[in-house]
């Protein structure tokens, strides 16, 4: 087939469809972003979970004098220097499982609380008594946190075992409701661009029937009729995966310029990410838009 025969039919396509090419690089581009960025933030949550999961921490709280009188658990009063070491020896043993950890007196935990509340009320009828000592354990593998829990809660002195996971799932939560959300998009996105596809071709090969009937009467192959309707389609699936590519770039940056540069809580992922995403998209694209346009002429590209 000649190459130069294929461009000149797609160009005369692309003329004759003006608008509606370009409601099919648009619509393309729309979903094949946001397939790129579910597939994104996915990532970022993985990467999110593999970066917190590894500073997290199990607290193991002992019983203050105040708990006494609303904690069944607490009843004997405040946890004692002897229950405090009995923890610690118990800790010293798990080898396998704690990686280190760090004792928090009254004081220190008063402190702490002052300074991410300074203008909390209650600092003024609160004292440092009233706030627990507590061991913070870091584990090997932050998954092992239930054999933490089982082995302290309900021991003498201990008021309660919580993880720091907690905490982190209700934004774990919240990215992967992102990520579907933008995946339910692009699944009517992409729907939306496979009927934009599907009708382009229809028009391009009714407006096209003529000299698709004199190909078909100089013996020319189906092959050689429908090439250069496919490669239409293809092409204009090309541009909005360009388009899509060119949108998670200018998120990306504006992520890494802008958003990192004020929450600086979050580990963002890098653009190695973006860029192997990209590739997907292209292929995602075109292939489409080639299956969609390949079926469309078997049923209406008939002479």
């Amino acid at each position: 087939m000649r190459a130069q025969f294929v461009l000149s039919e797609i160009g005369v396509g692309l003329r004759r469809n003006l608008t509606m090419t370009i409601a099919v690089v648009v619509s393309v581009a729309l979903s094949l972003a946001l397939a790129g960025a579910s597939l994104l933030v996915r990532d970022q949550v993985n990467s999110m979970k593999g970066y917190w999961y590894d500073k997290v921490e199990v607290s193991i709280y002992f019983c203050t004098k105040s708990d006494a009188k609303t904690s069944a658990q607490c009843s004997a009063g405040a946890a004692t220097d002897q229950q405090v070491k009995d923890v610690k020896t118990q800790l010293d043993k798990m080898t396998q499982l704690v990686q280190s950890s760090t004792f928090e007196s009254s004081a220190e935990a008063y402190k702490r609380w002052k300074d991410t509340n300074p203008d909390n009320p209650l600092l003024a009828a609160v004292g440092a008594d009233a706030m627990p000592q507590s061991w913070r354990v870091k584990l090997n593998d932050p998954e092992k946190y239930d054999v933490v829990q089982s082995a302290f809660a309900g021991k003498p002195g201990v008021k309660s075992v919580e993880d720091q996971r907690k905490i982190l799932e209700n934004l774990f939560g919240l990215l992967n409701g992102l990520q579907t959300a933008a995946f339910v998009i692009m699944v009517l996105m992409l729907f939306v661009a496979l009927l934009l596809i599907v009708n382009t071709v229809r028009v391009s090969a009714f407006s096209r029937r003529r000299e698709t009937g004199i190909m078909r009467l100089v013996g020319a192959s189906n092959f050689y009729v429908q090439m250069p309707f496919i490669a239409e389609a293809a092409f204009a699936a090309l541009l909005g995966a360009v388009m899509a590519s060119g949108l998670l770039l200018a998120g990306h940056f504006f992520v890494q310029n802008f958003l990192a540069q004020r929450v600086q809580f979050i580990h963002f992922i890098g653009l190695s990410s973006v860029l192997t995403v990209i590739p997907l998209l292209v292929v995602l694209g075109m292939g489409m838009a080639g299956i969609a346009a390949f079926i469309t002429l078997r049923k209406y590209l008939k002479v």
